[in-house]
């Protein structure tokens, strides 16, 4: 048995995790894998809660463009999360993986509402908890609901997965064949330069938190269970030099 490095983990999936190859909505073998991977994880005694994005379903930037009042846009993506948190929920349940959803907007017949205690109540009893409705806030991204949920619930690492990037780099790697990949980065020099990690926000949170980032390709074999582990994949952003 393999001694996972991190207790507790927080990690985020973006829209884009949930749609696979598709351009738009729920690819269900997808969130199946997804599902076993977390399972697995969770079976080698590390808590496991999750952020879901809601890109797939809905574009909040692309309505704003469109005329729509930004803040209506806002609150209609975080409608699109609890969407994709239900999806992952269910997949975990056939999976046999005890799992409550709370919302950081008011669903009660669908999901709990946010409350950090409970949270951290249910990742002591060994169940998964997804978060669902951002932060509760317009003009707040996923990612930034990504960081300050870590923080509050206490997680050792925020697992940031991208699709078919395994990791941090310079440009696009999917545009830029000669694009760097960084392996270690500090929280400051991902902000001075600018990297797409996340927002700039969810990066200061973290920066000034100290909590570490690992941004990684969830699509690749196993790669969830190799990062608790401590496996050196994907890029780590850290405080440490």
């Amino acid at each position: 048995m393999i001694t996972p490095k991190y207790k507790r983990v927080l990690l985020k999936l973006s829209g884009e995790a949930f749609r696979g190859k598709a351009e738009f909505g729920i690819d269900s073998s997808v969130v199946n894998r997804v599902a076993k991977q977390i399972k697995n994880t969770m079976e080698m005694g590390v808590g496991v809660a999750i952020v879901v994005g809601g890109g797939n379903l809905w574009r909040g930037a692309q309505a704003e463009q469109d005329g729509m009042d930004r803040v209506t846009a806002d609150y209609a993506g975080m409608l699109a999360t609890v969407i994709n948190a239900l999806a992952l929920q269910d997949a975990l349940e056939r999976e046999g993986v005890t799992t409550r959803t709370q919302s950081a907007i008011g669903v009660q017949q669908v999901a709990e509402p946010y409350i950090r205690r409970r949270a951290i109540r249910h990742l002591e009893k060994g169940r998964a908890v997804i978060f669902a409705g951002g932060t509760g806030n317009p003009y707040m991204t996923t990612d930034t609901a990504a960081a300050l949920r870590a923080i509050e619930i206490e997680a050792g690492v925020l697992l940031m997965t991208k699709n078919n990037v395994d990791g941090i780099y310079n440009a696009d790697p999917l545009k830029n064949p000669n694009a760097k990949k960084f392996d270690k980065l500090t929280h400051l020099e991902a902000l001075n330069m600018r990297l797409e990690v996340m927002d700039t926000t969810s990066l200061s949170l973290c920066l000034e938190n100290k909590l570490p980032i690992i941004v990684f390709d969830l699509q690749a074999p196993r790669s969830l269970e190799k990062v608790v582990t401590g496996e050196p994949i994907g890029t780590l952003v850290s405080s440490e030099e």
